[in-house]
């Protein structure tokens, strides 16, 4: 009898294990979340940090998703830390996803970069529903090398409400023919792995102003009309191309900024930002 009462009270407890092994807890609606570091892959870099706001609902909120630069050798998601606390203020309705990815290094070329952005991106549409996020209102921003990741991404694929670039490259062609300073050739040749003799179909598959279609989203492009490390000229190439397409697009431009701004030209750019998103993700 007593080995009978032993084995039932296993039994029991077994189930009582797999039952809560099965059981998620729920995320209340009503309550804001941050989630950090959740992954997205199985390499350290595949991580992302997740801003749920309060009040949720799959139907109503929209989610940001944004891509730090570092001229893709380096940068990091903390980055994007401040733009995300401003953001939240100015845009309480949404909800905000920062991720890492693998920087080039060695075998680690663009290709790579490119596969971990549409993996976070997969990611994230994979939890829209326990989040309650409307994946239909997905919004991409990046950086200088994270603003030329966004636009192949949000111009490759579809499921894109919009796509905001600051300062980004666009045309790796460009930037190996007409480099604005001896050095860009040799970063471009690094990120796809040799020169653009040897590897022309693949500078143009990497080049945002090459994949423009009049399906592509509604595009925001900033840019410091001083810049010394992307030249305007990658922006007003994307804007021209964008307008042939007819693709609902804005261009602006910060005379005397550089690359990577602060104070009144960031609150600026900002200001921007919230005015395009409102017209353009409803």
């Amino acid at each position: 009898m007593k080995a009978l009462f032993t084995l039932l009270i296993s039994m029991i407890l077994l189930q009582s294990c797999q039952d809560g092994q099965s059981t998620r807890p729920s995320l209340n609606t009503e309550a804001a979340y941050t989630l950090r570091d959740v992954a997205y892959g199985n390499d350290t870099a595949q991580r992302m940090d997740v801003y749920l706001p309060a009040r949720r609902s799959s139907d109503a909120t929209p989610v940001m998703v944004l891509v730090h630069g570092g001229g893709w050798t380096g940068g990091n998601k903390n980055d994007f830390n401040s733009y995300i606390e401003s953001f939240r203020k100015r845009m309480p309705q949404y909800a905000f996803v920062n991720i890492n990815y693998r920087l080039v290094n060695g075998p680690v070329l663009l290709d790579a970069q490119r596969a971990d952005v549409r993996a976070a991106l997969d990611a994230v549409r994979g939890k829209t529903a326990e989040w309650n996020l409307n994946p239909q209102k997905m919004v991409l921003l990046g950086a200088s090398a994270g603003a030329h990741l966004v636009l192949l991404e949000a111009y490759s694929r579809p499921g894109v409400r919009a796509v905001v670039d600051f300062f980004g490259p666009t045309d790796l062609v460009a930037m190996h023919e007409r480099p604005w300073h001896p050095l860009v050739p040799l970063a471009v040749q690094m990120i796809i792995g040799g020169t653009l003799s040897q590897h022309r179909a693949a500078y143009e598959a990497a080049s945002p102003v090459r994949l423009v279609t009049p399906k592509a989203p509604p595009t925001l492009i900033l840019h410091g009309s001083k810049d010394p490390v992307v030249a305007l000229s990658q922006s007003k190439a994307l804007d021209g191309r964008l307008e042939e397409a007819c693709v609902p697009h804005e261009l602006v431009v910060y005379p005397g900024a550089g690359h990577g701004w602060q104070g009144r030209t960031l609150t600026k750019s900002f200001d921007a930002l919230e005015a395009f998103l409102e017209k353009n993700v409803r």
